[in-house]
């Protein structure tokens, strides 16, 4: 796929492997736009007790080497070392910063036993605060699902949004950031079949592939 010359993405692996040490930190309430919530929290695990922290930092390490390789930029938002958090609020800043063409959060998400599936989360409208990013974030979102669809055998969830995409305006990534940015859900870890795909190494360079594919597909096409 194209090159990503010139371009600025920033990566956001949600959570932190250091959360569950730092309860008071993350517990502070910051200011989303839509209410107020923690600053950040601990994430879900698999069965077997793989976390959610460690899985996103794992595909976002994969992930920024594909995209480093096609030419881009990559700002991380945190890094393996990084102490706890950062909050929300702060990982949508970095992206402001940074002026990235480009930014997604790297999530796996702990929802019901029986359910499966990846989804990709865009941002809805809060007035005076989305209104920019909106339709380049929807565009994101498409590109991302359609990529992650076909390079993962991962289905598309069968319980959060529709045909691999929801919008929320209860997130402050989200809701605060000034550039396109979207959040995936890559499977459930409270699913065994998910589980199974998530704690392979081959399946998690899989999908950061697709990942990458899904980000030359909207930023190269800027």
């Amino acid at each position: 796929m194209g090159s990503l010359s010139g371009k600025t993405i920033v990566l956001d692996p949600g959570h932190n492997e250091h959360n569950a040490d730092h309860v008071r930190e993350i517990s502070r309430q910051v200011d989303v736009v839509t209410e107020h919530k923690e600053c950040d929290t601990t994430g879900t695990a698999t069965d077997s007790g793989y976390t959610e922290a460690a899985f996103n930092t794992d595909v976002a390490g994969r992930l920024a080497d594909l995209l480093r390789a096609r030419g881009a930029t990559v700002v991380l938002t945190r890094g393996p070392d990084t102490p706890w958090g950062p909050c929300i609020t702060e990982r949508a800043a970095i992206g402001n910063r940074a002026h990235a063409d480009a930014a997604i959060s790297i999530h796996a998400d702990g929802g019901p036993s029986d359910g499966r599936g990846f989804d990709v989360t865009q941002p809805g409208l809060v007035a005076g605060h989305t209104d920019a990013i909106i339709e380049p974030s929807r565009r994101l979102a498409r590109c991302v699902r359609d990529a992650f669809a076909q390079g993962t055998d991962m289905p598309t969830s069968t319980y959060l949004g529709a045909d691999g995409i929801d919008t929320r305006t209860d997130l402050g990534g989200l809701n605060l950031s000034l550039v396109p940015k979207v959040l995936i859900e890559t499977g459930n870890m409270r699913n065994a079949t998910d589980a199974a795909r998530l704690t392979q190494d081959t399946w998690r360079q899989s999908a950061a592939v697709a990942l990458s594919d899904g980000i030359t597909c909207f930023a190269g096409a800027e």
